[in-house]
């Protein structure tokens, strides 16, 4: 019997009756939904679901998207991403920023027939690797294809979890040649220790900034590898996604300690120190030093941070992607621009 999570009627942000394209909550709730549609297309397919029983086309069909590339990966025949396009049946005044596009990638699916090569990429991740998979580079250049012939202003890229990865790197490598995607990061990786679960604002702050210090004297060091983090902070930085985390998911929640470490490093007089920090990884540092690469994948210039302070009672809870479209989100958000 399928999932309730898997029904729109039965879980779906229902209360959308009529959108309104310019108000945040609706984009919101409207880029989880289209992630969540490629979460059941694929559990459409594990299950060998037809005809009337498909769930997945609810997720998008409800709000006049159609999928017109289904995204799977060659290794395991397994869907991973999905190119929408809207179709208006008629003119909507409330449509001025509504996205002709959305490729939306969705996340780990911890079922035998797609878990060991989402696992796989989990790793790949953990070593910024991905953008040496096959997944990604299908992905990638899905969007590379829409955004060099119809342009980048109505695309939207969505992800959730590992699909927020693939969506960070892919937004990333179109902000270096100045193309700046509007983007949904829901429970995005932060490739660190989860300082933020230390209930002792003094041991945190403390550990934070020291930690900054050692990231610094470790990039003055490897001054070569360090100044290329730089330049691609100083390309990206005009590049603003939105990030949606949950205080309680400590896979992502360290963004919030992230940004607000920048204010406590200038507080106490160590802008400069905060500035070198924010842009380097000690781990990823010294993989380029043994000749491996690596850009750290979690760091950003600029974000608006969105948090979700309730509906952490446990992982799945903080982690889920259903919580994003629910009406009565407890929603902290912050703008932070890098200069």
């Amino acid at each position: 019997m399928p999932s309730q999570r898997d029904s729109f009627q039965a879980s779906g942000p229902v209360h959308l009756t009529s959108i309104d394209w310019n108000n945040p909550n609706h984009q919101r709730s409207i880029a989880a939904s289209l992630v969540q549609g490629v979460y059941v297309l694929e559990r459409d397919r594990q299950q060998n679901r037809v005809g009337s029983e498909l769930l997945g086309p609810a997720w998008f069909k409800s709000f006049n998207f159609n999928p017109i590339q289904i995204l799977t990966d060659e290794s395991d025949s397994s869907i991973f991403g999905c190119v929408y396009q809207l179709t208006l049946t008629s003119p909507d005044p409330l449509a001025f920023n509504a996205p002709t596009f959305v490729i939306a990638f969705r996340g780990t699916i911890t079922k035998k027939e797609s878990f060991s090569r989402d696992l796989e990429l989990d790793f790949q991740v953990l070593r910024n690797g991905l953008d040496k998979t096959s997944r990604f580079k299908a992905g990638f250049e899905a969007l590379n294809y829409l955004v060099f012939t119809y342009g980048h202003q109505r695309i939207w890229l969505a992800g959730h979890s590992l699909g927020s990865a693939m969506a960070i790197l892919a937004a990333k490598n179109m902000a270096k040649v100045g193309v700046y995607i509007k983007s949904f990061l829901f429970n995005p990786p932060f490739l660190s220790a989860p300082i933020e679960i230390i209930k002792d604002q003094k041991i945190k702050h403390g550990i934070r900034i020291a930690n900054s210090f050692m990231t610094a004297g470790v990039a003055k060091v490897l001054k070569k590898h360090s100044e290329n983090n730089h330049e691609i902070f100083e390309m990206i930085k005009l590049w603003v996604p939105n990030l949606y985390v949950n205080k309680g998911d400590n896979i992502c929640s360290e963004y919030l300690g992230y940004f607000e470490h920048r204010k406590k490093m200038e507080q106490i007089g160590a802008k400069n120190v905060g500035k070198i920090a924010t842009k380097n990884s000690v781990k990823d540092l010294i993989f380029n030093v043994f000749g491996n690469e690596s850009e750290p994948l979690h760091l950003f210039p600029s974000a608006v941070l969105h948090v979700n302070w309730g509906d952490n009672r446990d992982f799945k809870s903080a982690h889920g992607i259903h919580q994003w479209w629910k009406p009565d989100l407890n929603l902290d958000s912050r703008d932070y621009r890098y200069l």
